[in-house]
């Protein structure tokens, strides 16, 4: 049984979406059930304006190294059962001895690649991954949903590792995307005692902690816990939203039979009640599409960047622990009287990753900072433009009830004059 390879659709069930298509928020289609075109608003915004995309384009020509990240596998073995992703890469850099590659990673696999870059580069940002479990509000775990939803976080993790200047360039970055099993390569690195100890030291410069940070580093951590708190609190309120309109889908899913059922009894009022039941059926429908777009854009975008903001607390601490040691050496080194040569030795190479640290921080949070605010204009422009549509859409099916009703109004009284 084990390493045996069945298909991903577990759960049976699978959303038709794509993220990838454009919007076609201007020429929807509303036309009625049986055809006829559904109006619009007069004072519809969708109407009056169309929405520009103002972002520049990525010049494909620039880069060298393309992943894709698709194909995903379930495997069962006897004590487990995960998914298996193909990663494709074509690159022109000459590090490489081939132009072309393909491997098969599972989850574990792009944790070992994180937790080895950081440790390389530990003052650089290295783009946080989907968390190993479901956060609450999401789909179980390894529906087609959560599938999709992981992979897509995965493809961007390993984009904005290709698209760094120094992370890109890193030894496990290639081992990871060539070679054909990782488990020789995951024995290597820091030992237990080893990470044992940087621990220890680590926890030790916490507690002492620092005498004074630099000004701009200062105001890079008000700004990261600013900016924690604001993104934690739309990403909840986001999801209780979503949790709010599934159960209105719910209602609305009890509330159309129900004229349905009153039209039977109702002879005169039979046509307006079943009108008004196909609206709730229609306006039930837009809701779920709107409920699902949610959930597969403005979810995953908010959430991603709640934990950037965790990851960029612990780089943070990580500066601090070298700045903290720095202090503590060079203050050793004023009161000693013996060892002297030694300890000025550590303190000026202290000094040195100090400042390697300071640099590396600075050039990639102003990276982090642009690419921050391009992904989340990007989801809310998105998210507002699927907003615009659903309201279009819901306010058509009303506005299409009214027209008939009005129609057969002035047909009863031309009827009344007649006789």
């Amino acid at each position: 049984m084990s390493g045996q390879t069945v298909p991903a659709d577990i759960s049976g069930h699978m959303l038709d979406l794509n993220e990838e298509e454009d919007l076609e928020v201007f020429s929807k289609n509303t036309s009625m059930a049986d055809g006829s075109p559904m109006p619009n608003s007069p004072s519809s915004m969708v109407n009056q304006y169309r929405l520009e995309d103002e972002e520049e384009q990525q010049d494909g020509g620039t880069k060298d190294i393309f992943i894709t990240v698709d194909n995903p596998e379930s495997h069962i073995t006897a004590i487990e059962t995960f998914i298996m992703y193909r990663v494709a890469t074509k690159t022109t850099r000459c590090e490489f001895n081939s132009s072309e590659f393909q491997v098969r990673r599972r989850y574990q696999d792009f944790l070992w690649l994180r937790s080895r870059l950081e440790e390389s580069y530990p003052t650089l940002i290295v783009h946080p991954l989907p968390e190993k479990f479901v956060m609450k509000g999401m789909v179980e775990r390894f529906n087609n949903d959560f599938i999709e939803t992981r992979r897509r976080a995965l493809q961007r993790f390993l984009d904005r590792i290709s698209e760094h200047p120094i992370l890109s360039c890193s030894e496990h970055f290639q081992v990871f995307l060539t070679a054909e099993e990782l488990a020789s390569h995951r024995k290597q690195g820091p030992g237990f005692l080893s990470r044992m100890g940087d621990t220890m030291r680590a926890m030790a410069n916490s507690v002492r902690g620092l005498k004074s940070r630099p000004d701009e580093f200062a105001q890079i951590q008000d700004y990261l816990e600013d900016f924690s708190n604001k993104i934690c609190s739309v990403d909840k309120v986001t999801q209780r939203i979503i949790k709010e309109e599934r159960e209105y889908v719910d209602e609305l899913r009890l509330y159309s039979p129900a004229y349905s059922q009153w039209a039977e009894s109702e002879q005169e009022l039979s046509e307006p009640l079943k009108g008004v039941s196909s609206c709730v059926e229609r306006c039930g429908k837009e809701t779920e599409e709107q409920i699902h777009h949610l959930s597969d854009v403005l979810v995953p975008a908010l959430h991603e960047y709640v934990l950037c903001a965790e990851t960029l607390k612990a780089v943070m601490r990580r500066r601090d622990n070298i700045q903290a040691e720095f202090e503590t050496k060079n203050e050793a080194l004023v009161s000693r009287k013996t060892d002297q040569e030694v300890l000025q030795d550590e303190v000026d190479d202290l000094a040195d990753r100090l400042e390697e640290a300071n640099n590396a921080l600075r050039g990639d949070w102003s990276r982090w900072k642009s690419a921050m605010r391009t992904d989340l204009r990007s989801a809310f422009i998105t998210a507002a433009e699927k907003n615009v549509e659903y309201y279009e859409k819901c306010l058509a099916v009303w506005e299409s009830f009214l027209l008939t009703q009005k129609g057969a109004s002035t047909e009863q009284r031309n009827g009344g004059n007649i006789s």
